[in-house]
């Protein structure tokens, strides 16, 4: 690498969130960064930075402002200079960056499977009719009701933890959490079941984290470019150029997942009306530097098949 290589006095400044996964892929980062350049983890700070997300819990997120709630202050110190490069879970990253920032570093993308969670049933079909499935999320809730509409919906915010004693306190009989998540808390146990993407397509860039710099920073540029994921970076070009195109946040239920083989990227995408009444799917595949293409191609044609009001929010 050109430049200087942090110390413990100059040390490389980590901003994250601060659930116990946050940290996770923060320290991931670090050990990676450790590993690439030979440094000592003394030479490495992680800051740990409260979000609008984090702060407001008791509310829907489609009501307080989508995904940039988990980002926005992270951002503003990597812009201030109070930090020095971002680490984030890419599946809450709005599709266009503040100006001056660039995220173009992902680490090997971790499983995308959506975990089934629940103290008492083994599957989601097991679940008796007018049972509550707990989630905050829009994407999921839609493929629940799709796919099973005898069953009742309820908010379910929060970190890991707190979801999981929700369940315990009775509040649903199931949830879903990340594979992704549970594998970097060393906790896939956790899951009852892991859903095929046949059966729940996750969200797009689930499982992969981005670590977000300023631009004309060509030391840490140096620093983070032996950490970049290639397959990874190729998989998220045509899941966020779907996403993009679809004008996607946390008030749509949108998923999509593009996978490799050899040349050849295959991307699936859908889009359900909120309250699970249709659902709209594709399937495509394209060589792999046509991703992008394929992912805004793909939107267009949803877009054309829903039609004006598709997304209309009915609670």
């Amino acid at each position: 690498m050109t430049g200087k290589l942090p110390t413990p006095t100059t040390p490389l400044k980590i901003g994250t969130r601060g659930s116990p996964l946050a940290l996770a892929q923060a320290y991931e980062t670090r050990d990676r960064l450790m590993q690439a350049h030979d440094i000592i983890a003394q030479a490495i700070e992680i800051i740990v930075i409260k979000t609008t997300g984090d702060k407001i819990t008791d509310r829907p997120l489609k009501d307080i402002g989508g995904k940039g709630l988990f980002t926005r202050e992270i951002e503003e110190a990597l812009i201030s200079g109070a930090i020095d490069i971002a680490v984030h879970s890419m599946k809450d990253m709005p599709t266009l960056q503040p100006e001056g920032l660039i995220l173009d570093t992902y680490l090997p993308r971790e499983d995308v499977r959506d975990a089934f969670v629940s103290p008492g049933f083994s599957r989601l079909s097991d679940l008796p009719h007018g049972a509550k499935v707990g989630t905050s999320s829009l994407r999921r809730r839609a493929q629940v009701l799709v796919a099973h509409p005898h069953l009742k919906v309820v908010e379910f915010r929060g970190n890991v933890q707190t979801r999981l004693k929700k369940l315990e306190d009775g509040i649903a009989a199931c949830t879903f959490l990340a594979m992704a998540g549970l594998n970097r808390l060393g906790q896939p146990d956790i899951a009852s079941a892991a859903l095929s993407p046949d059966e729940m397509l996750p969200a797009i860039a689930q499982g992969a984290i981005g670590i977000e710099q300023r631009l004309n920073d060509p030391d840490t540029a140096a620093l983070l470019a032996p950490l970049h994921h290639v397959e990874t970076g190729q998989r998220l070009a045509a899941e966020r150029a779907f996403l993009a195109a679809l004008d996607g946040s946390c008030e749509t239920p949108i998923a999509g997942l593009a996978e490799l083989t050899g040349n050849t990227l295959r991307l699936r995408g859908e889009v359900l009306r909120p309250d699970g009444s249709e659902r709209i799917h594709d399937d495509q595949t394209a060589p792999v530097e046509d991703g992008p293409e394929l992912g805004r191609a793909m939107a267009a044609r949803l877009l054309n098949k829903a039609g004006d009001g598709f997304f209309d929010w009915r609670a």
